[in-house]
């Protein structure tokens, strides 16, 4: 069931700590790629606002960074914006997570999407639709 509530009250995500080696240019690089306003520091974090009032609070960290996803999705010209980013960047992405498709998107429920890496290690997606909407 999408979309349950527990007790009457909706939950949704408010945000999530992502672990860096350098918080204020790995939220300045995911901003500038997704084409997203400015990091914004609060406290120990550099924040990343998306549109939809979910925040990736960034935190530098000295001990070992275990790789996260992170998926975004986005519009089909936001994603040719993003994509068009990726590949002028010379950045690596894959059609699967499981990296055996390189160089490649896949078309998964009619959209497209593609897997790529953050400077700390952390598993990025794009999508236009989200799995099992579509055809």
């Amino acid at each position: 069931m999408v979309g349950r509530s527990v007790g009457g009250m909706a939950v949704e995500l408010n945000h999530t700590i992502v672990a860096s080696r350098d918080k204020v240019r790995s939220a300045t690089a995911l901003a500038e790629l997704l084409g997203l306003s400015e990091p914004k520091p609060f406290g120990p974090f550099i924040v990343v606002e998306l549109s939809n009032g979910v925040s990736l609070d960034f935190m530098d960290t000295e001990g070992e960074i275990h790789s996260q996803h992170y998926a975004f999705l986005l519009s089909e010209t936001e994603f040719d914006e993003v994509f068009g980013r990726i590949t002028a960047q010379g950045m690596e992405y894959w059609a699967d997570p499981t990296q055996r498709q390189p160089g490649e998107i896949n078309t998964r429920d009619g959209g497209r999407g593609c897997y790529f890496m953050s400077p700390d290690g952390h598993y990025l997606e794009i999508l236009t639709r989200p799995y099992g909407s579509g055809s």
